[in-house]
């Protein structure tokens, strides 16, 4: 029996469910902005499509640089007001929020299927680390805050687009809980309806937030450099995050810069081979679209035979297609390792760097193809990339030095823990790496000269929001470090004289990871 979308998820059913749960945010012809506690027709909206299909979808209404610095002020006003607001009180409307997200979790799910293409398993997951990660912090806010106080000026969020709700959207809740009015710019390239129905159920219980469109060109000069800000939070690639780092260095504004690494597995002397395949299988989650993939095995020569025979049978098995195809009405909705890639030209360049690297002597490994994805009948598949895997990519080639952020793994072999060394830390700095190896003691050691700021011993290391601090090492991170108590302190002031951790230029301290 053929697939076709299952009944209630199409687009045009999600964004009428979105038009009655939020009115004020979403018109019958476009999107709104958020700013100034009100939602407005300014800006011009773009057309958009969805990576599942190609289908048109809502796209983000842009604004122009001028309002948005006026967006800016008026957060600035905000600001001032919800510094004064209880503690207690703060707390009740971030739950209230909290509840009501809950309540629409399955339409924010289905959102961010059609906008960024995430499997359904991912959505939900996405959607739900987000709020039960604020209830954590919403249960340890008074805590936190003993001794201190909001930051003097609103934070501003600039977020890549692969987690709108367990990184972007969570932030912005725990900055407002903390005391701050908060402004964040949608990603330009999607999730802009997930967070314009997450922003118009925080605005209905009070919370001072801000979202609003455009490109990062237009918006950043009031977004990064407006003298009313406190803080600026940046999640993105380094050659963005580079432009912002230099602006906010000079201006001595409190920062959390979140860049790209190339995260590795290093295998050295190591024989848990079905362990292995099984965080093999899981890094293949959501098409490796993430901040802390791991894209890169960096492999003890000796053991490549068994590494191979443990690693191809589990990227033959990777499951990929439409995430709301369905055979029945009744059937549930798939549960795939990932659906398409952003959009389809992030497939082209994928598609370009490994023909480049297999044309300068790169060994394709394994070589998916697109066609035996799970798809409709005719549907458009231009976004979709079948996972790929190249031996030894040869030094010009990005696949070498550069995160490929999508299913595209890289093999080196090595002779020495030397070779291994430099291998793993060939993008100067990443966030999370693994090691896979028997002897914990030579781990741990090997461990301690990796440049990322988790490193994991035979398991995967992750971002981490609640109990546990998040960072990164070399041109990975710039500013305060954040996650559990940390998080709050990077958005409030303490004592006199307090030193973040961090990696500011004026100091440098390192939690151990």
């Amino acid at each position: 029996m053929p697939l076709d979308v299952k009944p209630g998820t199409e687009w045009a059913a999600v964004y009428g469910r979105c038009q009655r749960a939020a009115p004020e945010a979403f018109h019958d012809d476009r999107l709104l902005n958020y700013w100034n506690a009100g939602w407005t027709r300014d800006g011009a909206p773009e057309p958009a499509i969805s990576p599942v299909d190609g289908s048109a979808i809502a796209g983000p209404p842009r604004l122009n640089s001028a309002t948005a610095e006026r967006a800016v002020r008026a957060s600035a006003e905000q600001h001032r007001d919800w510094a004064m607001v209880p503690v207690a009180e703060r707390r009740t409307r971030v739950v209230e929020t909290l509840d009501e997200l809950a309540e629409h979790r399955d339409l924010l799910s289905l959102l961010l299927v059609w906008e960024i293409g995430k499997p359904w398993h991912s959505a939900t997951s996405d959607v739900d680390r987000c709020i039960d990660g604020v209830r954590w912090y919403a249960d340890e806010i008074e805590s936190m805050m003993d001794g201190r106080v909001p930051l003097e000026g609103p934070v501003s969020n600039i977020a890549s687009w692969n987690y709108p709700m367990s990184v972007l959207m969570h932030a912005m809740l725990v900055q407002a809980l903390a005391g701050n009015a908060v402004i964040a710019k949608a990603p330009t390239d999607g999730g802009v309806s997930c967070l314009t129905l997450a922003t118009a159920i925080a605005a209905r219980h009070g919370l001072p937030l801000t979202l609003i469109s455009g490109s990062g060109s237009e918006l950043s000069p009031a977004l990064v450099n407006s003298p009313e800000l406190g803080c600026v939070s940046f999640v993105g690639g380094r050659g963005a995050g580079s432009t912002v780092a230099a602006s906010v260095l000079e201006s001595g504004k409190r920062h959390m810069l979140e860049q790209e690494g190339l995260n590795c597995w290093g295998v050295w002397e190591f024989s848990d081979w079905p362990t292995l395949a099984g965080h093999i299988r899981k890094s293949f989650d959501y098409a490796k679209q993430r901040c802390t993939a791991y894209p890169r095995y960096v492999v003890q020569r000796s053991l490549f035979d068994k590494f191979l025979a443990t690693y191809l049978p589990v990227v033959r098995e990777i499951s990929f297609g439409h995430p709301l195809a369905v055979e029945s009405a009744d059937d549930p909705l798939p549960k795939l390792d990932f659906g398409p890639l952003i959009n389809d030209a992030k497939a082209k360049e994928l598609r370009n760097a490994v023909d480049d690297a297999i044309a300068r002597g790169g060994v394709p490994l394994y070589q998916g193809d697109v066609a035996e994805g799970r798809f409709i009948p005719e549907q458009q598949t231009s976004a979709y990339f079948a996972p790929v895997a190249i031996l030894e990519p040869p030094a010009p080639s990005p696949l070498h030095h550069a995160e490929p952020f999508g299913p595209v793994d890289s093999i080196v072999l090595v002779d020495t823990e030397a070779e291994l060394l430099a291998a793993m830390n060939a993008s100067n700095g990443a966030l999370v790496a693994s090691l896979a190896c028997d002897d914990q003691t030579m781990a741990t050691r090997l461990a301690s000269e990796v440049q990322a700021f988790k490193v994991g011993i035979n398991r995967p290391r992750s971002r981490g929001d609640r109990d546990e601090f998040f960072g990164g090492k070399g041109a990975s991170w710039h500013g305060a470090f954040v996650g559990g108590e940390l998080l709050v302190h990077a958005v409030t002031q303490g004592p006199a004289g307090e030193r973040l951790y961090g990696n500011f230029p004026s100091y440098s301290l390192y939690p151990q990871a």
